[in-house]
Order: C-alpha cells, then structure tokens, then sequence
C-alpha cells in the first residue's frame, strides 16, 4: 500500500501544527459522544431495573463472571460512580485518540482485557465490578510510557496535567478497604504500559505503519 505525505497541515502527531489540533478537536468530539452512550446504558439500568451490573459484570474466579471483562467497562454503579469517570475518561481519551484511531482501538482492546482479566483472576468472589475505571487508568499507563518509549515530551505534559487535577486517586492502584477495585486500576495501569510499548511509533526513518497511518488525512 502507499501512502503520499502528510497533509498540508504538517504532521498529526507532531506537537504545534495544524493537524495536530485537528486530530484532538476530532478526538476530544468522539470522546464526548461516548459518554451519553454510557449514560444511556446506566439510565436503561436504573429506570428498568434491569440488573445490568451483576448480569454483565465481573464475577472474579467465577466462569459466569468472565464475559463481564468485556463489558463492564460500559457499565458502572449508579450515575455517581459515571460521573466521576467520565471528565478523566474524556480528557485521557482524547490525547489517547489523538494519536490514531487504529491504535487507539488496539490499545483499548489490550487494556480492557488485562484489566479485566487482572480483576478476575485476583478480586474477591463475593464483588461484582464494574465501571471504566481500569480504562482509565490505562490510558494514563499509555500516555506516561509513550512519553519514554516515543520521547514525547507532550505526553509527559498531558500526564502532569492530570496529575494535578487527579494526583490523588492514583493510591487507587494500592490495596484499600474502600468498595472499589483497586486491582482493576492497577491492572489497567499495566495493560496501558504494555500497549504503548507494543503499538509504539517507531522513530523517523524506520519502517512503522503506524507512521505510515499519519499520512492519511486523519487519524
């Protein structure tokens, strides 16, 4: 396949240029419309009672539990517990996002499925969890490690940002007596780690598709 150069915007993933806050307007948008979905889900929940959590959740050690590693991450404990996750889900998604559809779809698929599995290999029998707490924790894993493994100072600046405005929840990967899943952001944080590191950017000059993928005229 071949791909011609990068539009006349410059590149979209070089901090500064024209593509670049094309491609996080595009991003923080999409963003922004996944959270009614969840909204959506959670009120289906609520006003039809129909008990979407321990039917979907994860069951730790539990075979019917399981399929909850896919889709609890859509599902969560009343509207508190989405509304705290969506401001960090739109924010870190978006410069996730940013950085290419492709990846970003992988990216969460890997998160997903290590956190997930994480949860139900080590969390309590007796919990159902839910929530997209894991995913964002995951996204955070991303942006902290493709700062080192692409040399991406942005990313590192993303990363501070929101360790000032959240600093406080990251002790939410550390075991507590609190009724939340600290095994799920630990494990999301890993799962983050570990797709920067499998779908980094190569550095100039190298063979990368994902490279490749930024001279298309979107992310």
């Amino acid at each position: 396949m071949t791909f011609q150069g990068h539009p006349s915007g410059g590149d979209p993933y070089r901090f500064g240029t024209e593509a670049f806050y094309a491609a996080l307007g595009r991003a923080f948008v999409a963003m922004c419309a996944v959270v009614p979905v969840l909204f959506a889900i959670e009120a289906l929940d609520v006003w039809l009672a129909a008990g979407f959590d321990p039917a979907a959740g994860i069951i730790p050690k539990r075979i019917d539990g399981l399929d909850g590693v896919f889709f609890s991450p859509f599902l969560h404990h009343g509207f508190d517990h989405l509304y705290s996750n969506s401001v960090p889900l739109i924010l870190l998604g978006t410069f996730v996002l940013a950085a290419g559809t492709r990846r970003f779809l992988w990216s969460t698929l890997v998160i997903i499925l290590i956190s997930g599995l994480g949860v139900w290999f080590t969390g309590s029998s007796n919990s159902v969890v839910v929530g997209a707490s894991g995913v964002i924790f995951g996204y955070l894993g991303i942006l902290l490690t493709r700062g080192i493994v692409e040399r991406s100072w942005w990313n590192f600046a993303v990363v501070l940002l929101v360790g000032l405005l959240y600093g406080w929840q990251l002790v939410g990967v550390l075991p507590t007596d609190e009724p939340i899943s600290w095994q799920g952001h630990l494990f999301g944080l890993l799962g983050g780690v570990v797709a920067a590191i499998l779908l980094r950017r190569r550095r100039p000059g190298l063979d990368d598709p994902y490279r490749s993928e930024s001279s298309l005229t979107g992310p």
